[in-house]
């Protein structure tokens, strides 16, 4: 299976907003147990957002088996991805639809932006089997450079927060834009967490729920893409993280403001991505 093993090295650690921190539950044994009892704490809500690091299988592992167990009590009204591009989906084709299908469906390009096919297909084809329709959420290309421009998404976020994504784009570019692009970039940001934020608020439907898959960046509630929903849109928010804690304090802190959950997996082995992004530049 997907991700086999996952429940044998991960906990899930309870991040109950506004209320006091709760045990950390005794390791489940397999990643259909771990979903349950994500699913157990956090519904019903008609949005779940799970973040991911995408680099993490176990987090993929965990996204199948919670659209497995939400279609199994028909409880999914849609899959919205950050991987595919708004205005695409899956709502026409069979439920035995091939993934050639379904990839021209959603125009997935995810190879070339670092989301492989083979990594989310499993994730995707477990929602198209079980009859739920799959929507792109993400901004479409066509649409960045207008959005680059637009000044009035500086407005859509507090000032400190507004400040926060700025410095995540600078770092998360490895300190190698230039400053005149920190503003433009930072506008794509909060311009995809809005489109994502409009699909996922489409696709809900009375008694149940719809589930997005982003990056960690995009589903935190001070951010992300919660700022930009409806304010009588009740959710819950995932993080998934797959790092080492900094110290024993953070690996023994089960609170986080921008999210109701901290999902941990084993930490990934270190990886240089700014040496990476350097030498794609010729630096």
């Amino acid at each position: 299976m997907f991700g086999a093993g996952l429940g044998l090295c991960c906990a899930v650690l309870a991040v109950e907003a506004g209320a006091p921190p709760q045990p950390t539950p005794a390791v489940a044994e397999d990643p259909g147990q771990q979903a349950g009892a994500l699913l157990t704490r956090l519904m019903p809500t008609p949005l779940l957002l799970v973040g991911e690091q995408h680099d993490a299988p176990e987090h993929q592992a965990l996204q199948r088996e919670l659209v497995q167990q939400l279609a199994t009590r028909r409880q999914l009204s849609a899959l919205v991805l950050e991987m595919s591009e708004a205005g695409t989906h899956t709502a026409d084709l069979p439920s035995q639809a091939s993934e050639t299908q379904v990839r021209e469906a959603l125009r997935w390009s995810g190879d070339q932006a670092g989301w492989p096919w083979s990594t989310y297909a499993p994730v995707v084809m477990a929602a198209v089997r079980a009859g739920v329709p799959v929507l792109g959420g993400n901004l479409p290309r066509a649409d960045m450079r207008a959005a680059m421009g637009n000044e009035s998404l500086d407005r859509l976020l507090p000032p400190e927060a507004l400040e926060r994504q700025r410095v995540a784009i600078r770092e998360g570019h490895c300190d190698l834009l230039p400053t005149a692009q920190i503003a433009p970039m930072t506008r794509i940001q909060i311009a995809r967490d809005q489109a994502m934020a409009r699909t996922a608020a489409a696709a809900v439907r009375p008694g149940q729920t719809v589930l997005l898959v982003a990056g960690n960046g995009h589903v935190q509630r001070d951010l992300g893409v919660p700022v930009h929903l409806p304010p009588d849109l009740a959710h819950r928010v995932v993080v998934a993280l797959a790092r080492p804690a900094a110290d024993a304090k953070e690996a023994a802190d089960q609170t986080l403001p921008a999210a109701d959950v901290v999902w941990r997996s084993p930490p990934r082995a270190p990886r240089d991505y700014c040496a990476e992004m350097k030498r794609s530049m010729g630096r």
